[in-house]
């Protein structure tokens, strides 16, 4: 892959269009699961793996990634995405039942976890070291504001029109990069016609990462002594394990795992793992709080968020720019400082809390995790060389799928078991039983805020050992960690 002496602004705009639609669906269903439920005819652990089965393909696919990315051209990967990603969007709409809808969503799954990797891999190849924080931070539109759209456009949708809707909104959206694809789009990055995907790998990759996120997202329903639960969880891990070990001794490895010898990629996968669990206290806990505790409506939900989306929009390319004057660590100190004491402050919660002090919170939220994830992300990239880019934008990509399942499930249990908790004193007082769901509730929402700040200060402390690569490094210097002649297995 060749360094471009000015970047591929053309191409570059094609790949964040098709990135962003991709991205954006994935939050798309949050707020309409209730609505589908009801025309469906479903229960909520039914309906939510609409959720989960995109999550678990996208948790399957991603460590893969770096395999098609390496071995065929940016534009038949981006083809390819973008077909999928548009018919399963069809299909979704269409879908006369809920099995079929599943499968749908899957489909649309299969291509949007090819999107990011593929998109943040082109940025690092078609950009100099000294100005991927301005890329990266446009970047981190599709990244952050994206997922934070989703759920204003859907509550908006829901309110006035039937669900499906959402599906006939998106495929025009995603029919426009993929003409644009066909069309237009030129190759970027190099292939490598000899590399061999190993498959082995891929079912153990499958069964590791695919087991961890199916029984972590359960576990938040069914409870961590269900069966399945501990199974799933179990398996996950014995092949994930197994799946870790056997890249060592592979030539060509699915996912090259010695890139943790770099340790600022090494720390920056660590603080997005604690950020991105820190993260989805609000993600979950929200929704709850304003539309079960306070009875807001679904539209009304998603516009609590807009703020906070508009504010990531306009300081992602600001924070860019900053990163590549003043580097990653300022950046970082400053917006997770902001992090822990906004979700200190949602600790304390109430019935009576106003709208727009829970959207003033939330946007203050959203600027300190949008000074902290790009910069990092690329702090951790920019030390790694070339080669093995791929490698580093799907760990980083998985990463955030595994750590968002874990957290979300780990809150949501602290969550439960405080409300109920707080449930049993509140029956003892003889308050009716309306009153003591809302308490009880409210009860857990602000315990879990509280331990997420904990989580966050472990984040807070790691930043404080960031440090600028040594970027002079030679590139033949860098990859002598790759070349330690491995045995290529069958």
């Amino acid at each position: 892959m060749t360094e471009q002496k000015k970047p591929p602004y053309g191409i570059i705009a094609i790949l964040f269009t098709g990135a962003f639609v991709a991205i954006f669906t994935q939050t798309l269903l949050n707020i309409a699961l209730p609505a589908i439920m009801t025309d469906l005819k479903i229960e909520a652990s039914t309906a939510q793996w609409l959720i989960t089965g995109y999550m678990l393909v996208n948790g399957i696919l991603i460590p893969a990634s770096a395999y098609f990315i390496q071995r065929y051209s940016n534009r038949s990967i981006f083809i390819l995405a973008m077909s999928l990603f548009a018919l399963g969007t069809l299909l979704a709409g269409l879908a006369p039942t809920f099995s079929v809808l599943l499968a749908a969503r899957m489909v649309q799954a299969s291509g949007a976890a090819l999107m990011m990797p593929l998109l943040m891999n082109v940025i690092l190849v078609a950009f100099p070291v000294e100005r991927r924080g301005s890329a990266m931070g446009i970047f981190g539109l599709v990244m952050i504001v994206a997922p934070a759209i989703g759920p204003t456009l859907s509550g908006f949708v829901v309110e006035h029109y039937s669900w499906r809707v959402l599906f006939f909104i998106v495929l025009p959206l995603a029919l426009i990069p993929l003409a644009l694809g066909i069309f237009k789009l030129k190759n970027l990055t190099s292939q490598n016609k000899e590399l061999t995907l190993d498959k082995t790998s891929l079912v153990f990759s499958s069964l590791g990462f695919g087991g961890i996120l199916y029984g972590f997202s359960a576990a938040g329903q069914n409870g961590w002594s269900d069966p399945y639960v501990l199974g799933t969880i179990s398996i996950g891990v014995v092949s994930l394990v197994t799946f870790i070990f056997r890249q060592f001794k592979l030539k060509d490895p699915l996912l090259e795992f010695r890139i943790y010898k770099y340790p600022m990629f090494a720390l920056s996968s660590a603080i997005s793992i604690v950020v991105s669990i820190s993260m989805f206290s609000a993600m979950i806990l929200m929704p709850i709080y304003v539309q079960t505790i306070k009875g807001i409506s679904p539209m009304n939900s998603g516009l609590i968020m807009l703020p906070g989306a508009l504010v990531m929009g306009f300081m992602s390319p600001v924070t860019g720019k900053l990163f590549d004057k003043y580097g990653a660590k300022i950046l970082a100190i400053i917006g997770m400082s902001i992090v822990v004491i906004s979700t200190y402050f949602f600790s304390d919660l109430s019935l009576d809390t106003s709208y727009l002090h829970i959207m003033f919170l939330y946007t203050i939220r959203m600027l300190g995790i949008s000074m902290v994830m790009m910069p990092i992300m690329t702090n951790g990239l920019n030390s790694l060389p070339k080669k093995v880019y791929p490698h580093g934008t799907a760990m980083n990509n998985t990463l955030q799928q595994v750590s968002g399942a874990i957290g979300s499930a780990l809150l949501i249990t602290v969550m439960n078991t405080r409300a109920t908790s707080a449930g049993k004193d509140l029956a003892l007082s003889g308050a009716d039983p309306a009153s003591i769901m809302k308490s009880s509730l409210m009860e857990g929402i602000n315990y879990t805020f509280f331990i997420s700040t904990f989580i966050a200060a472990v984040a807070l402390l790691l930043t404080l050992f960031i440090k600028k690569p040594q970027i002079p490094v030679t590139e033949v210097e860098k990859d002598r960690v790759f070349t330690q002649e491995p045995v290529n297995e069958s």
